[in-house]
């Protein structure tokens, strides 16, 4: 077992001090290695939601600050951890994500001169065992290291993005993501998201046609297979963009039937 315990490790000199910032429920399996990825850090603040497995003894034992609260949907429960954090700056992984070498690197010298107060670092996605490196796949940037004083993380329930309005570069190096789940358990997730986007949009008075609920999956399949060349990540890269194209198929399905439950419910008033 890896020796995770934060006192003992050298803490760079003339750095900004960074919190690393993680949700979590029911991780044990994967904690460990993206505690080892983030021992650079001068603090590790993780934020549980009534964990059943050892997630948070595991982080206990390796000096992890660890605070338990209740689900909040995804976004406002990152924003929570953020304002717990003990430092401005916070770098925000899932606990299925593992800093890069390269990537920490970067972080660490970054952090002693930085460019800017947000920064988007690219994800490197394992999906069918396999590691994408095209399609939707990769780069798949995404808003991780930033000055919470210029960028929070959105409200929303799911599908949650850091909203700034400062300059975002990007950093080299990669994120590595490997949730190492089965693609039934995939596709429930998948299938859960693509509730919760049409009940949103539903909400904001967004309505779908049924040419865009065609198009929107071919669109995405010519995108993303074709011109992203998905097709070079072989069978892995051909399913994750299928599943990808369904998504879309099925978020406009769902809007569309609640479309039409309203308009039957007021046919019939």
């Amino acid at each position: 077992m890896y020796d995770y315990n934060l006192h003992t490790r050298p803490i760079p000199e003339a750095i900004l001090s960074l919190s690393a910032v993680i949700i979590t429920h029911n991780a044990a399996t994967q904690l460990q290695d993206c505690l080892r990825s983030l021992s650079f850090c001068d603090e590790i603040l993780l934020v549980d939601s009534g964990s059943s497995d050892a997630t948070v003894q595991i982080a206990k034992s390796a000096g992890v600050r660890v605070i338990q609260q209740d689900w909040l949907g995804y976004g406002p429960q990152k924003r929570l951890a953020v304002e717990q954090a003990m430092h401005d700056w916070v770098l925000c992984v899932d606990a299925d994500e593992r800093i890069g070498d390269t990537l920490r690197e970067n972080i660490i010298a970054e952090l002693k001169a930085p460019r800017a107060r947000a920064y988007a670092v690219a994800r490197c996605n394992r999906f069918l065992g396999r590691w994408l490196r095209h399609g939707e796949g990769y780069p798949d940037w995404c808003l991780r290291l930033f000055d919470r004083r210029a960028a929070q993380w959105s409200s929303d329930p799911v599908h949650e993005k850091v909203e700034t309005v400062t300059d975002v570069a990007r950093l080299g190096g990669d994120m590595l993501h490997d949730s190492a789940e089965t693609l039934d358990r995939y596709l429930e997730k998948q299938n859960r998201y693509t509730s919760l986007q049409a009940e949103k949009l539903f909400a904001a008075g967004r309505r779908v046609s049924v040419l865009r609920l065609v198009i929107s999956p071919l669109a995405r399949f010519f995108k993303f297979y074709l011109l992203r060349r998905g097709f070079l990540d072989g069978i892995a890269g051909l399913v994750h963009v299928s599943i990808g194209c369904m998504n879309s198929f099925n978020k406009y399905a769902k809007l569309m039937e609640l479309q039409n439950s309203t308009r039957m419910d007021k046919v019939q008033e």
